[in-house]
Parts: structure tokens; C-alpha cells; sequence
């Protein structure tokens, strides 16, 4: 009988640790705050062991004084985890696109995108500018272009100048002494203005034209730095042909712009995407699908609206592998395993970048990557986190995290 206890005590003490351990890996994985639409009941559809106990109602400045919940994150239906924050909002009618969507950048100031020596010397890298450096104004005179640059550095003539310039997000000012090379003053240093690409739009809001794409940023090809933008404009693209991708060669999308098409504007390229503004909507109008917030997404079953052709954007099947809304790595791991889509592309193309996922019938999230190995699998981004880029300006959705 002493054995049976001893066996007990210690088949109870291993739960109990082991719940505690998870406690402890959801309280700091979990977020502290949720948003869920009108009329839902928060609830973690990445875990079937988290359920959540609303508590007491308070008030937030949030979306005009709308009521917030504070809710209990249960373990087990029993255990609690945490508190967090709920707020309920009006959710989203989105247009899932999946169309091509081409965009050209002017950068906010001139990029460093290389330095050169000319006989042993490089002013630029003597004054202290670095490879990635964004140039924003040189002798007090704004710079937005390289032949601005060259002409204010060709007009200091050999006298040292100001420079002030971003780099890792911060501002500084350097002195750059040109030095004169075949009877012309240079800094030894090459930059970059603007960049064109193309990749996918993820959705269109009617209400107010604003669109999202990619997924992630447009980045210079030499520095791997996303582009400051001082403007963008988008345009339709004529797709010529498509690389299938293998295992080691992820394929890629080629196509054109359409000559003299001007269909938006672009106001942001950053770490989650482009964001802007189209003249009308898109040519391929799906209906309007409601938001999926990420603690909604789990895995499982779900499809894609992707372009592979000037036929349009067509769904393919795809599985949601992995849902991480802890912040700290991809939100999303997806799978094709769409027969069609596998035969022709052998997975995910490289401008694809963008393509809408949906999940329950909801907009949840965009392809994001291609696995260089494994070209049917990919990441993505959480579509409440584009539309937040979207309206970050307005009170109608706030960053959960």
C-alpha cells in the first residue's frame, strides 16, 4: 500500500509539474491583448488546451471608448495561464486579390549601395558612411536622386560638407571632404533612387481603396535593406512566363508593365509589406471575406488565390502547418498541396509573395517565402498585422502585439 501511495505521489507530482511548465510557456508565448469581431467569443484556435473565461468589463480608448474584456486564459479549462486584454471591433470586409501587381519606388533620400576607391582613397568611406546608408541631405540640400547627390558633391567643390544621413533607423551627420578625380569632385560611393518589382496583391478594402501586398518589404538587391520610400506608384503587369520551382531552385514569375499604366499610389514599404491606394479597384473582383484575427487560425486545411498566368488568379489547396502568434518567429508555415499547382510550379513561385490564404471563410493571412529545399512549403504573415499597416492612422484596428 506505501508503494501504491509513493508511485501516486509521484505520478502527481510529474503533472503538476508539467502543468506548470505549460503555464509558464503559454503566459509568455500568449499575447496580453486579442481583438474579436462583433458578436465572437475569444478563443485560440492554435491550441485545443487554452480556452478563455471572460471577467470583468472595462473600458478602453480604443476604437471610441469601445468596451474591452478582461478575459482569463484557462489551461485545461482549469488552470488559469494569464489575464489579457479582449476588445471587440467591427471586423473587416476585405477582397481577397491574388493578382500580379506591379510597383515602382522612389527611395526618401539616396541609398549606399556600394564604396570605391579611386587610387587607394574613398572619401565616402573616410568620412564614416557605410554600405546602407540612407543619404538624406548633403551641404544642407536635400538629396533624392544621384544626380542631385552629384551635382551638390560636384558644387562643394574640394571643401568638406555636411552630410546627414540614417542608418539602423537612426539620424547622424558625418563630414565628407570630396576628392577630385579626372578634373570632377566625387565621394566615392555608389547609390540607389528607386527599384521596380513584382509581386502579388493580397487584398482591396472598398470603402476606401487601400490595398496590401507581398508580405514582406521590397529590398534593395545589394544592401538587403528595405527601400525608404518618399514615393510609389503601382501598375498593371502582363505575366510572360513562369520557372517551376525544384528542390535548391525555388522558380520565379516574369512579366512586364503595362506601358504607361498608373493604377495607385504607394505610401509605405516596410517589414510586413506594401501599402496604398488604388485609383479603382482591382480587375479581378472577388467577393468582400471578414478579417480572420491570428488567434482564430489553426492548422489545418485552407487555400490560396494565387496567379500563374494571365487567366487570373485561380484557389489552390494548401495546409496551414504551424500558427505562431507569439511574436517571435513566422507567423505562419503553409503547405501546397494542391495537385494543379503542384504539377505546373512544383509549389510556391518567388512572386507569389502576397498571395491571399483563406481559412473558416476568412482572410487570415498572405504567402510570404518559399523554402529554397522544400519549394511546396513556405511562410506567411498574419493578415490582421497588413491590415493594421493599412489603417494605422484611423481607429478601426489597433497592433495587437
Amino acid at each position: 500500500m506505501c508503494e501504491f501511495f509513493r508511485k501516486s505521489a509521484v505520478v502527481f507530482l510529474a503533472a503538476g509539474l508539467m502543468t506548470m511548465t505549460l503555464v509558464g510557456i503559454y503566459s509568455s508565448e500568449l499575447p496580453d491583448s486579442f481583438f474579436v469581431g462583433s458578436g465572437d467569443t475569444l478563443s485560440i484556435g492554435s491550441s485545443s488546451c487554452v480556452s478563455a473565461k471572460p471577467g470583468k468589463t472595462s473600458i478602453t480608448a480604443f476604437a471610441e471608448a469601445s468596451k474591452g474584456t478582461v478575459s482569463t486564459l484557462m489551461l485545461f479549462g482549469s488552470v488559469p495561464i494569464k489575464n489579457v486584454q479582449t476588445t471587440t471591433v467591427q471586423r473587416p470586409m476585405l477582397v481577397p486579390c491574388g493578382e500580379p501587381l506591379g510597383i515602382k519606388l522612389m527611395t526618401d533620400g539616396v541609398l549606399v549601395v556600394g564604396l570605391q576607391e579611386n587610387c587607394g582613397r574613398c572619401a565616402a568611406r573616410e568620412s564614416g558612411i557605410q554600405k546602407g546608408d540612407i543619404i538624406v541631405s548633403v551641404d544642407s540640400k536635400s538629396v533624392l536622386s544621384n544626380d542631385e547627390l552629384s551635382r551638390v558633391i560636384s558644387a562643394c567643390g574640394g571643401r568638406s560638407c555636411e552630410v546627414k544621413l540614417i542608418r539602423d533607423g537612426k539620424p547622424m551627420t558625418l563630414t565628407l571632404t570630396p576628392e577630385r578625380i579626372n578634373g570632377e569632385y566625387k565621394a566615392g560611393m555608389w547609390v540607389r533612387d528607386s527599384s521596380a518589382g513584382i509581386g502579388t496583391m493580397t487584398f482591396y478594402e472598398k470603402s476606401t481603396g487601400i490595398f496590401a501586398g507581398l508580405g514582406h518589404p521590397i529590398c534593395d538587391a545589394d544592401v538587403k535593406t528595405p527601400l525608404p520610400l518618399f514615393k510609389g506608384r503601382t501598375g498593371e503587369v502582363r505575366l510572360r512566363d513562369f520557372t517551376k520551382s525544384s528542390s535548391g531552385s525555388p522558380g520565379w514569375l516574369s512579366g512586364d508593365f503595362v506601358n504607361g499604366s498608373n493604377t495607385g499610389t504607394v505610401f509605405k514599404n516596410c517589414s510586413d509589406g506594401v501599402f496604398g491606394r488604388l485609383w479603382s479597384p482591382p480587375k479581378y473582383l472577388h467577393d468582400p471575406l471578414p478579417l480572420g484575427f491570428r488567434q482564430e487560425i489553426h492548422t489545418g486545411e485552407a487555400e490560396i488565390y494565387a496567379t500563374i498566368d494571365n487567366s487570373g488568379p485561380q484557389k489552390y489547396t494548401v495546409q496551414i502547418r504551424n500558427v505562431d502568434i507569439s511574436g517571435g518567429g513566422h507567423d505562419l508555415e503553409v503547405q501546397v498541396t494542391d495537385k494543379k499547382l503542384l504539377e505546373k510550379t512544383g509549389g510556391i513561385l518567388q512572386g507569389m509573395s502576397g498571395s491571399p490564404i483563406i481559412q473558416d471563410g476568412r482572410l487570415v493571412g498572405a504567402v510570404t517565402h518559399v523554402l529554397v529545399d522544400k519549394p511546396e512549403c513556405g511562410y506567411g504573415i498574419f493578415a490582421d498585422r497588413m491590415y493594421t499597416h493599412c489603417r494605422e492612422n484611423t481607429h478601426i484596428l489597433q497592433k495587437a502585439s
